[in-house]
């Protein structure tokens, strides 16, 4: 449940936006490409969002299709544009990305009253963002989507913090606290944790995350691999090193990934690997929804990473 869009990235690296010639056309939006993703893992998936009621909101609705994502919780919002996001590509860990969500995006048009409770209830992982925290009544949503689920097994909060979504990130602390009570698992990198519980820190993130209600919380470390905590086992996993691309999209491998790990049952340590190898895959491509691997594909780059 949450952001939807369509990237337009640049095919040419090194290049700023002002100077870049040709562009592809990519489906997009972090809580959309972690469906994708968990869908590659052979998940059955669907996304809670909304659009425009526009051709970019139309390809959405194709996309989603041809990826196996159900798009039957996907609605329109007459009067607002599908946003559009453009980023420029400086390898290995520049990509500044600009967000087009003017005048509002459909996306925080989400409202509690058509959310699809039984299916909310029923899923084995319901997957939330706090960019859907940013704004009314996207935020009430978000809470009455809880309330439904009733804090089971397998409820996601990704911290997904973008400081252009909200007037300050102590607002967004604010809400992102108020949330944590009501998930069982919190997943971010080492700036987003800062927004949620003030350090960045990964053990002493994970910790208070913990006190706050969720059973497991991942901090990714980008460079420095993956911190992983429940209240009675620690994971730590070493990152993979690769000839990056775009790193824009490797979060959102990595949560798919997740997904299918958690789902799976398997060990922490192994979902928490397989996890961060396919989000360090994802960073060998140019774009995100359509970057992000298959199972074998991933286990065959684990295999061929440990040597």
């Amino acid at each position: 449940m949450g952001r939807v869009g369509v990237d337009i990235y640049p095919l040419q690296s090194g290049v700023g936006l002002a100077d870049v010639e040709t562009f592809g056309k990519f489906l997009g939006g972090s809580a959309t490409n972690v469906a994708v993703a968990a869908a590659r893992h052979g998940r059955r998936t669907a996304v809670i969002t909304r659009t425009g009621d526009d051709p970019f909101g139309g390809y959405v609705h194709r996309a989603l299709k041809d990826f196996g994502v159900d798009d039957g919780f996907v609605t329109a919002v007459p009067g607002l544009p599908t946003p559009v996001t453009f980023c420029e590509i400086f390898p290995p860990d520049h990509f500044p990305i600009w967000f087009y969500r003017y005048p509002k995006a459909p996306d925080l048009e989400i409202t509690p009253a058509e959310l699809p409770g039984a299916e909310i209830r029923d899923a084995r992982l319901f997957w939330t963002t706090v960019t859907g925290l940013s704004q009314e009544p996207s935020r009430a949503a978000h809470f009455a989507a809880w309330e439904a689920r009733g804090r089971q097994p397998l409820t996601v909060l990704d911290l997904d913090y973008r400081p252009s979504f909200w007037p300050s990130r102590e607002a967004a602390r604010i809400q992102v606290q108020q949330a944590l009570p009501h998930v069982t698992v919190a997943v971010g990198n080492l700036d987003e944790c800062g927004t949620a519980v003030g350090t960045t820190d990964a053990e002493r993130a994970a910790r208070a995350l913990l006190d706050f209600g969720a059973e497991l919380a991942v901090v990714k470390r980008g460079p420095d691999g993956v911190y992983a905590r429940t209240r009675n086992e620690i994971v730590e996993v070493p990152p993979i090193r690769v000839d990056v691309v775009n790193g824009i999209g490797a979060g959102d491998g990595f949560g798919g990934a997740l997904c299918h790990g958690l789902l799976a049952g398997w060990p922490l340590e192994r979902t928490i690997r397989f996890a961060n190898a396919a989000g360090a895959i994802v960073t060998t491509r140019l774009e995100c929804s359509s970057a992000m691997p298959a199972t074998a594909e991933v286990e065959d780059f684990l295999q061929a990473a440990d040597g």
